[in-house]
Formats: C-alpha cells, structure tokens, sequence
C-alpha cells in the first residue's frame, strides 16, 4: 500500500528535515508512526498526502509515484484526518459534510447523517454553526469528513484529541472496524494508549530518522526487564516481591497465606521509545 525508499526533505538550505527513511506500510495495516514534536512525522505525512512534493527518494502509494503526475481518482481514494479540524467555521456540520462530499463521485460517498450517529454527534447542532461547537464535536464531523468518501487509505492525525474517555473507546472502535473492512490506515499521535491498542505495527522516528519498527508486542517484550511483583498476604500483613520471570516458572515458593495479585513489568510504549531516542514523546 504505501512504500517509502530513502525519503529525504529539506525545508531550507542545509538543513535537513528526513535524513533517508525507508518503512512500508502493508494493505490493511493500522500502522503507527511516532515521534516528539519536530521529529518528523508531519512532514512525512504531507509528503505523504501529497502536500509537499520537493523531496528525494521514493515514495509509493497504490504501487504508483507520488512524483509522476496523478488523477483525481487517485486521491479520492484517501481520507485524511488532521490533528486541527479544517471546517468552515461559519456553516453548520451538514454543510461542511455536504460541500466537501460535492468534491467525489456520488456512489462513492456514505450516508453522512448515519455518519454522524455512528460518532455520537449531538442531533440539535446539525444545522448550528461550527464557531459554536466544542474540539470534541469538531472532531466528530473531521472524522466523518475522512470517512464519508469510503477511502481505501487514511490518515489520521491525533484522531483521540480533544475526546472524552468514552469518546475515545467509541473512535477506536470506529477505526478497527474501518480495519476489518480492509482500509489501510496511517496513525500518527502521541497517545500510547491508541498506538498499543490499534496499531499492528508501529514505527518511531526522531530528528529524521527511524529508531524502530516493529509490532507493540514485540517492542515491549525484547525492552522487558523480564520481572513480576507478587502482591500477597502473610501473617495479617501485605507485601511484596520482584522477582524474575524465570524464577516463577521454576517454581519459585514463599511463605505467604494469599496470593493477591501479579504484575508483569511490562515496560510501556513510552518508556521504549526514550529507550531508543532519549527523548520523550511531547
């Protein structure tokens, strides 16, 4: 789906933004692109876009060039959703919805009002003005906005910001569901939660180069410590212990009279990526 060989960009003289990536991306992949501010990340998701064409290397989409010349058809094969909602702030969700949907073939486009039922928008706003929506609601219609056109590949830029926990678990279920139909989907954002729970695979980058990629799973089982806390009870007292992995499985025992809980010491997303990069994600 997406193909990226040696891909540098320079916003001025000398100073070098992507310093040769290389990453792919398969069909129907949720893939997680991740990095501090000024790492990178957006500008490789505006060359990726198709906003930004002044760079080297090369980048696929659909197996064709993003530097030959490209029909319309192709980019309406892409729904993007940016980390800041480009609505017209002075027309209604409906709107918006309708005149951004004149710009594709008909058949292409879904029902926008079950849309907008699907994200849990607030009915007696549909007519109002986006000036008086809040960032959750905004973000409800950019969404709908990315996913109208029935894309085959999206890009979703920080698509949890601005949610309500519960906002959140509904977005996720909307975008494993977008996966299961077979859309490829580009995420990039600084929420680990998102990134563990979507992605198939994620790929770190910082100053214009990539750390790592590779599966959640597998980032966070070859970082582990390889260590558990016991939690238990013994003589009407709580404790704990840490203790190898290895050492459980060898049938490790201690005086206790309850077992209360165990905890692996999983390291999180977060702190994998100052592992490799030194640098956290804000």
């Amino acid at each position: 789906m997406i193909e990226v060989r040696n891909l540098t960009f320079n916003y001025a003289k000398n100073k070098q933004t992507l310093h040769g990536i290389d990453f792919s991306v398969k069909d129907g992949e949720i893939f997680g692109f991740l990095g501090p501010n000024g790492s990178g990340k957006s500008t490789t998701q505006k060359i990726l876009t198709g906003l930004l064409r002044a760079y080297s290397g090369e980048v696929t989409l659909f197996g064709q060039n993003l530097q030959h010349k490209l029909s319309s058809s192709f980019f309406q094969k892409i729904g993007v959703l940016f980390e800041y909602p480009y609505l017209y702030t002075n027309l209604s969700a409906l709107d918006n919805l309708n005149y951004f949907a004149s710009f594709y073939p008909r058949d292409q486009i879904r029902n926008i009002p079950e849309l907008l039922e699907l994200l849990e928008f607030k009915q007696d706003y549909l007519t109002k003005p986006v000036s008086s929506y809040s960032k959750g609601m905004r973000q409800r219609v950019s969404m709908v906005r990315a996913l109208m056109t029935s894309p085959k590949l999206l890009f979703l830029d920080e698509p949890t910001s601005g949610l309500d926990p519960s906002g959140a678990v509904l977005f996720r279920k909307i975008i494993e569901e977008e996966r299961r139909k077979g859309t490829t989907i580009f995420l990039t954002t600084h929420n680990m939660i998102d990134a563990d729970l979507l992605c198939d695979r994620i790929a770190f980058i910082v100053d214009g180069t990539i750390a790592a990629i590779d599966t959640p799973k597998n980032l966070k089982e070859r970082n582990s410590e390889r260590q558990v806390v016991v939690t238990y009870a013994f003589n009407n007292e709580r404790k704990s212990q840490t203790i190898p992995i290895m050492e459980v499985g060898n049938g490790w025992s201690f005086p206790h009279d309850e077992i209360i809980q165990i905890h692996s010491q999983e390291p999180t997303l977060e702190k994998i990526f100052i592992q490799y990069t030194g640098r956290g994600l804000s």
